[in-house]
């Protein structure tokens, strides 16, 4: 491979580094304080945010519209002519120039609209912070502070409680069914109660892993983590849902008392109760979109449920979600369906109404199809359906809180741990090996710069252990050029040339280099597999740091040697006190 060539690969290496690191550069010093702390708050927060902003920026326009019909558009509503030329052409209509405020609310059809608009705005921008936080490198808790969490599912029960079900799932495909689900159920149960960017993974066969950064109260988690959802089928009453509708409507601000139920129980018969029907918003938040009146009388408890999927309908080829029931849940289902053919049933969970389909025909045989979603909605109910399906009883196995001083305190020691190894090996090659010890320095400089890069692309978490793994991998990766130079001086030695030197040097190195970091990457990856929580930290960070340290010692490292020779036309290696 000739200079050229390899030149062309560092270069594309470096730039694909920069673009997998950018993420993590742009949330570290590009995204303000400000923007920072909204975008680690909750999803829910987000919303509260961008509502109140929105509202009052909306209210600080309007106001200054009525006062100056002529009033100008400010620079900083400058994204909103894209929305105005956008609602005028669809309204057969010019814009006006120049651009007042008054005409930028005649684009909208409402003041409702117009506050969409400018929530949609605050956030969109704060979401995309978000997902810049989300593709950068993290802080783990012993570098952060905040919790975290080991909680134990009981697979074996899951699947026991299965047993006698007509089902030709296996033990094997069950069990990884009830860990999946209890994931996202925990997901959805942490996100409800608007904790600060919450990891939650499954963490070897049983066990899921969860950290939540910040300050957060031990009885609150562990309520939210150890709560059960109860899902159930019940008939909606469409008599009671009207005239609780035209009760709210005459009496909105005093309709509920604090336990959630009516404050004038006579609205609705005694026999019902009212819920709010959800559905995910822009923020994949639960919101609520109306009340219905339900029965309180279950017509079937979701434990009858043996399996949900999404699917298409075969008439409309829109998607549809598709339950299975179990012999008892069949017979009940079928019978009450055919008592309430036209009528509407809702699915209940955790009190909230997931979804209200009409009765078309009897079901009976165990099978139901629920249509009249989107594919993202059919997605959020076969979730909804799962949890009920599948129980798996879960414990907390351990738990650990890390103060946000001492994450700090960690941090800045590890820091410094780094830059000082960094320093004292930087230091003693260029003393030591004088010119070829800027080499080595630079070799040393980019091995970071690729292992950090690597961190960032696989949205990895850097935590004490990593950093020990770091430590480790510029002593090895300085090994590597240790052995390199020794090398080249016992060429130089035998009386051969620059050139001749270095390409036996890095030829007779090469094998004695990977057979060392090829055993250490096994030792590496057996570790990141089998071990956990600081082990693996340890040996992920370790074994990219053996990947990275070959290609800076064997492939930058010798490209150096190579420029310098053809560029600057040395003849002479500057590699010992005792070498000229």
């Amino acid at each position: 491979m000739n200079k050229r060539t390899r030149f062309v690969i560092l270069l594309a290496v470096l730039a694909v580094c920069f673009a997998f690191l950018w993420p993590s550069i742009s949330w570290y010093y590009g995204t303000p304080k400000e923007m920072k702390a909204l975008a680690l708050g909750s999803l829910q927060s987000i919303k509260d945010y961008a509502t109140v902003k929105a509202s009052d920026d909306v209210k600080t326009f309007t106001d200054a519209a009525r006062k100056d019909p002529n009033a100008q558009l400010d620079e900083s509503y400058g994204w909103i002519k894209k929305i105005v030329a956008r609602n005028y052409k669809n309204m057969g209509a010019k814009v006006p120039s120049p651009l007042t405020k008054s005409a930028v609310l005649n684009a909208f059809s409402s003041e409702q609209e117009f506050r969409e608009a400018v929530q949609a705005r605050y956030r969109d921008a704060i979401l995309k912070a978000k997902k810049q936080y989300q593709n950068s490198v993290k802080l783990g808790l012993d570098l952060s502070g905040g919790m975290n969490i080991i909680v134990k599912a009981d697979l074996d029960a899951a699947v026991k409680n299965q047993e006698g079900a007509d089902t030709a799932e296996s033990s094997a495909t069950l069990k990884a069914n009830a860990m999946q689900q209890a994931i996202d159920s925990l997901s959805s149960r942490i996100d409800r109660f608007g904790l600060t960017s919450p990891v939650i993974r499954q963490q070897g066969e049983d066990r899921i892993y969860i950290e939540i950064p910040g300050a957060a109260e031990a009885d609150a988690i562990n309520t939210i983590i150890m709560g059960k959802g109860i899902l159930n089928f019940r008939l909606v009453d469409d008599a009671a849902t009207q005239a609780f509708n035209n009760y709210y409507l005459q009496n909105p601000g005093n309709v509920f008392a604090s336990d959630g139920t009516l404050l004038d129980a006579s609205v609705i018969p005694a026999d019902c109760e009212v819920l709010g029907l959800y559905q995910n918003d822009d923020y994949g938040l639960e919101d609520r979109i109306g009340w219905l009146a339900v029965k309180k009388e279950i017509a079937l408890d979701g434990r009858h449920i043996k399996s949900a999927e999404v699917g298409s309908s075969n008439l409309t080829n829109r998607p549809e979600v598709d339950f299975v029931l179990d012999g008892d849940g069949a017979v009940i289902f079928g019978e009450f369906t055919s008592a309430h053919v036209g009528e509407r049933l809702a699915i209940v969970n955790d009190n909230r109404i997931r979804s209200a389909a009409t009765i078309n025909d009897a079901i009976t045989g165990g099978r139901v199809a629920i249509t009249g979603f989107n594919l993202e909605e059919a997605q959020t109910l076969q979730k909804v359906l799962q949890t009920a399906w599948l129980s798996v009883p879960l414990s907390v196995e351990s738990q650990q809180v890390i103060g946000a001083s001492l994450g700090q305190k960690a941090k800045r020691m590890g820091i410094i741990a780094v830059l000082v190894g960094l320093g004292a090996i930087m230091f003693f090659m260029l003393v030591y090996y004088k010119g070829a010890g800027v080499n080595a320095c630079v070799a040393q400089i980019l091995n970071l710069y690729i292992m950090f890069s690597v961190l960032s692309a696989f949205n990895m978490t850097i935590t004490l252990s990593s950093i020990a793994g770091m430590i480790l991998t510029i002593g090895m990766a300085v090994d590597a050029n240790v052995i390199i130079f020794e090398r080249i001086k016992e060429e130089l030695s035998d009386g051969k040339g620059r050139t001749a030197a270095i390409a036996a040097g890095f030829r007779n190195a090469f094998w004695a280099i990977m057979d060392s970091n090829i055993t250490t990457f096994i030792a590496a990856m057996f570790l990141s597999q089998l071990g956990s929580g600081a082990i693996q930290g340890f040996a992920v960070s370790l074994a990219i740091g053996v990947v990275s340290s070959v290609f800076t010692a064997l492939f930058v490292s010798h490209l150096m040697f190579d420029f310098n020779t053809d560029v600057f036309r040395k003849n002479t290696v500057s590699i010992s006190w005792r070498v000229k």
